[in-house]
């Protein structure tokens, strides 16, 4: 039911806490959660990376391909099934990516509108505008982040509460193999799947840049 009204406002639990939920509510934890991205596969056309859980669970799949006329980020769970689709603009003012539910790129299917706020000494600002903030005048979430150390904070609008944090996480495998591997740490109660897919974004806009 959320998945179909994108820009509905948090909502409480059981307990009595404030539920942050994009994507879905299913992927809302009342813990923090720990996440890491390993870069597994990489192609000419097509990057590939696994989302594990602290258990080193798998919890998505991603794949990016950023060769074709509008670059595409699709993020599946385990069994295989796409959750959201993230597209590219290109040749827009603010350097806009889209998410849409499912395989979907349609208007209907959108939940949420990513731009670029400015971009100056390698620190990145975005600003995150759910499907129903047409006039994109309050942002209702913000990523602050750095290009060079490859990190980023989301925060909820102009707020000072956190969603997540990510930052580069080196390994013994990430420096002998030249993979990129990223952790995000999620606040409890919010969306795990819709900071994986901010995360996927800045790595792109990072490599585009």
């Amino acid at each position: 039911m959320y998945l179909d009204n994108p820009n509905m406002p948090p909502s409480v639990s059981s307990t009595g806490a404030t539920v942050y939920a994009v994507i879905g509510p299913q992927f809302c934890a009342p813990h923090a959660v720990d996440l890491t991205l390993v870069k597994n596969v990489v192609t000419l056309s097509d990057t590939c990376f696994d989302v594990t859980d602290v258990n080193n669970n798998l919890v998505f799949k991603v794949k990016s391909n950023v060769v074709s006329l509008h670059d595409r980020i699709v993020i599946k769970d385990p069994q295989g099934n796409t959750i959201i689709t993230l597209r590219h603009k290109t040749m827009t003012l603010h350097d806009r990516w889209q998410c849409f539910r499912g395989d979907s790129v349609k208007d209907k299917d959108l939940i949420f509108n990513v731009r670029r706020t400015f971009f100056v000494q390698h620190v990145a600002k975005l600003d995150v505008f759910l499907a129903n903030n047409t006039d994109e005048k309050v942002c209702d979430y913000k990523v602050k982040g750095s290009f060079l150390e490859r990190s980023a904070t989301i925060y909820v609008g102009e707020t000072d509460i956190i969603t997540a944090a990510m930052k580069k996480h080196h390994t013994a495998g990430s420096i002998l193999i030249g993979k990129d591997n990223f952790t995000i740490s999620v606040s409890p109660n919010f969306d795990y799947g819709f900071a994986v897919a901010i995360v996927m974004i800045l790595y792109e806009l990072n490599h585009d840049d």
